[in-house]
């Protein structure tokens, strides 16, 4: 264990001279879910995270789960596990669409369902990726012997990053248009791609114009709203049917009608998205940041009960 963690830090700090930081859903929106998280984590949750963290980190989730993003050049394969891509215009996520499939109509790729990389190699995505690493972390009470066949803190580094990835609704967007990457837009006067406009740009707005560019009022702001506002949806957040441990697709679904409802709606080439398009988006930017910080708390201590 004491190795991985070694591993890790030499990993992180070799990333750190070497990646510009970057702001967003890249940064400041992972920054978020994981402070959120970590503050509803069980004592049984919160004691193996803080083992399973590397030293750098400080017992702080949130000032590394940013590392899946910075790992991405060093750890090739692991490019395609931070996303899915749907098909076009249905506005639906099937992990697998095998059912009711028509071979005389679809192309055979279809039957794989959506969860899958450009090579078309099945459970390479997110949710896929979110069922791995929540297996993996499940072996943590089962023995030394079990546990090492894993690197459980990468294992723990993934899962956290992944749980927000998924709430991000361009994450979990059309394949034609790479989740918004190749469609070119203006953020007020900024050039700008639709993806990243939901990564960076919404949040970067907020927490310019309410939150003196402090993401720790983000968070508060957050946490403030899930005990009020949001209380009477948490249970429904944090549940997971058939007993499972995470539920990856339910995020995923969720995700694709967000990016049809709010993120691809009224938005073509060359759009020019200023405050109407900010004011109501941003609500559903903080919604699904506190969806994704009180599912990974969830998932965190169903995987350490």
């Amino acid at each position: 264990m004491e190795l991985h963690k070694f591993h890790v830090l030499l990993a992180m700090v070799f990333v750190l001279f070497l990646v510009p930081v970057v702001h967003g859903w890249g940064l400041d929106g992972h920054y978020s879910v994981c402070k959120i998280a970590q503050s509803r984590l069980t004592k049984a949750a919160a004691k193996a995270v803080e083992e399973l963290l590397p030293h750098s980190a400080n017992g702080d989730l949130a000032s590394v789960c940013i590392w899946a993003d910075r790992v991405k050049f060093r750890y090739h394969w692991s490019s395609p596990l931070h996303y899915i891509d749907t098909p076009d215009k249905l506005c639906t996520y099937q992990y697998s669409r095998s059912h009711g499939f028509k071979p005389w109509k679809q192309p055979l790729a279809e039957m794989q369902g959506d969860c899958k990389d450009e090579d078309g190699v099945a459970d390479r995505c997110v949710a896929g990726a979110i069922n791995n690493y929540t297996n993996q972390l499940l072996t943590y009470n089962k023995g030394s012997d079990q546990a090492s066949t894993y690197n459980l803190t990468e294992a723990l580094l993934f899962l956290s990053h992944f749980i927000g990835d998924i709430h991000q609704p361009l994450h979990v967007g059309f394949t034609s248009d790479r989740g918004g990457n190749t469609i070119d837009v203006h953020w007020y006067r900024r050039k700008a791609v639709l993806h990243h406009v939901w990564d960076t740009n919404i949040i970067e707005t907020a927490e310019e114009r309410y939150d003196d560019s402090n993401v720790d009022e983000l968070v508060d702001a957050l946490q403030k709203n899930i005990t009020t506002g949001w209380a009477d949806q948490v249970d429904s957040w944090e549940s997971c049917s058939g007993n499972k441990t995470a539920c990856p697709d339910i995020y995923a679904s969720e995700g694709i009608k967000a990016a049809c409802d709010w993120a691809y709606k009224g938005v073509t080439e060359d759009s020019t998205l200023e405050d109407d398009y900010f004011l109501t988006r941003y609500p559903i930017v903080q919604w699904r940041l506190a969806q994704g910080g009180v599912r990974l708390a969830a998932t965190l201590n169903r995987i350490f009960e």
